[in-house]
């Protein structure tokens, strides 16, 4: 018998690795490797002035939580960018509910 990590399900795409170079790669939507790219840049300019290395840290953290996403459902995440953008462009939510409720459902204060 051999171990496996936990999230491991044969046939299933492996999750990318948790470096900068694997997350970008695994970024199949164009918007999310704009924003990668820009928040990127972003990141390292305030390492830069903080040479504090926790920023870059929790940058790689949140967008290795995206890219494994978009491993595992790319057609989510564009279906996700075009709610977004259709929001921002003053049209209605397709979902009802208020984001309050959501959040309130799945226990978490907001």
């Amino acid at each position: 018998m051999t171990a496996q990590p936990h999230d491991f399900v044969p046939g299933e795409t492996p999750l990318p690795e948790k470096n900068l170079r694997a997350i970008r790669a695994a970024l199949t939507i164009p918007q999310d490797r704009e924003a990668f790219d820009a928040g990127l840049k972003a990141v390292l300019d305030e390492v830069r002035v903080s040479l504090d290395l926790g920023a870059l840290n929790a940058f790689v953290h949140r967008w290795w939580i995206s890219a494994c996403d978009s491993v595992r459902d790319p057609e989510g995440r564009r279906q996700m960018h075009e709610r977004a953008a259709h929001v921002l462009a003053g049209g209605p939510r397709s979902e009802g509910k208020p984001w309050r409720e959501i959040l309130a459902a799945r226990g978490i204060d907001a």
